[in-house]
């Protein structure tokens, strides 16, 4: 994977579930959002964040949660963004 564009975040994750995945992944040598690395940096802050993409993303809508993933990987997709 190539280095993400904030290195001290990086380089300094906290102990938390996002580091032991980041760790886990890293150990594979399996790709991973990179968005992790902020939610492993400070995991307090992005909680928040964390639980307001399950809401989006997993509970009951008028979208399935297959066509909204769909939508998210379309839209990394134009943006040149691995999803």
């Amino acid at each position: 994977m190539r280095p993400m564009y904030l290195p001290a975040v990086e380089a300094n994750p906290q102990p938390s579930p996002w580091a032991r995945a980041i760790e886990a992944m890293q150990r594979t040598g399996q790709e991973y959002p990179q968005i992790w690395h902020l939610f492993a940096f400070k995991p307090l802050a992005t909680e928040h964040l964390a639980r307001f993409t399950q809401e989006i993303m997993r509970e009951e809508a008028p979208l399935t949660p297959a066509f909204r993933e769909l939508i998210a990987a379309y839209t990394s997709a134009r943006n040149h963004c691995p999803f």
